[in-house]
């Protein structure tokens, strides 16, 4: 229960910090003042669901899933603390990697369009997305299986919250300074704000797939190398409220 409490605490702590950092500074004001009524339900109602209903349904109907189907099998790996983070913060995000790619696909982008209507980058619309596109992201499954399989989740539960901490910090626009020796030692393996906000970038969104790890987009020929911003976030859609959070075709 310490962990769990803890994970939270660091999801929580982060986006906090990220919102109070974007209050409390001139372009950050300014892009909260441009949003309309539709971006701010569409915004709030993404991060309820992820931040509330989402870890609801993860520990009852998706729990109770597994504990149907493997009754067995619960609490059955012993695994450490080391392999279960590298699990979790690595393994993971290359499956989170392939889910991206095919939300990308013709067949999916449909379910996948809203999160790409956000026009400029900043925390509140990290979880944009029509209000069931979640049950096609491995992470409502994966994390549930994992943390019933595994004896000790310590491991697993930290690189998750590590991985929703920077998913609400690459949706920000907190840009480290590319001269300061965080930026030299984060930007060679790790997806930045400016990495993000090219796959948001209008022309050429079908870039940047990774949520933690540059390697996979690397490895794969998917990443879009600049240390700038794009200059026009977000795709046009002529998608009224009710098709964004229900039904995006």
């Amino acid at each position: 229960m310490e962990i769990q409490n803890f994970s939270q605490l660091i999801i929580f702590g982060s986006f906090i910090g990220l919102v109070t950092w974007t209050i409390t500074n001139q372009v950050g004001q300014t892009k909260l003042k441009v949003k309309s009524r539709e971006d701010w339900l569409l915004d709030g109602t993404g991060l309820t669901i992820q931040g509330i209903l989402i870890p609801l349904l993860q520990a009852s109907l998706v729990y109770w899933l597994y504990q149907y189907l493997l009754p067995t099998q619960q609490g059955y790996l012993k695994v450490s603390f080391i392999p279960t983070f590298i699990i979790s913060f690595v393994v993971v995000d290359y499956l989170y990697y392939w889910n991206h790619r095919l939300l990308h696909t013709k067949v999916l982008w449909k379910v996948h369009q809203v999160h790409h209507t956000v026009t400029q980058m900043d925390v509140l619309g990290t979880s944009r997305n029509t209000l069931w596109t979640s049950l096609l992201i491995i992470y409502l499954w994966i994390h549930t299986l994992f943390l019933y399989l595994l004896a000790d989740a310590t491991g697993y539960l930290f690189g998750v919250s590590l991985t929703s901490a920077l998913d609400l910090w690459r949706h920000s626009d907190l840009i480290i300074p590319e001269n300061s020796w965080l930026y030299q030692f984060l930007s060679p393996w790790l997806i930045l704000p400016q990495d993000h906000a090219w796959h948001h970038c209008r022309e050429i969104h079908n870039y940047n797939y990774g949520a933690n790890l540059k390697i996979w987009d690397k490895l794969h020929g998917t990443y879009y190398e600049s240390k700038n911003m794009p200059s026009i976030i977000g795709i046009p859609s002529s998608l009224n409220l009710f098709q964004k959070l229900f039904f995006p075709f």
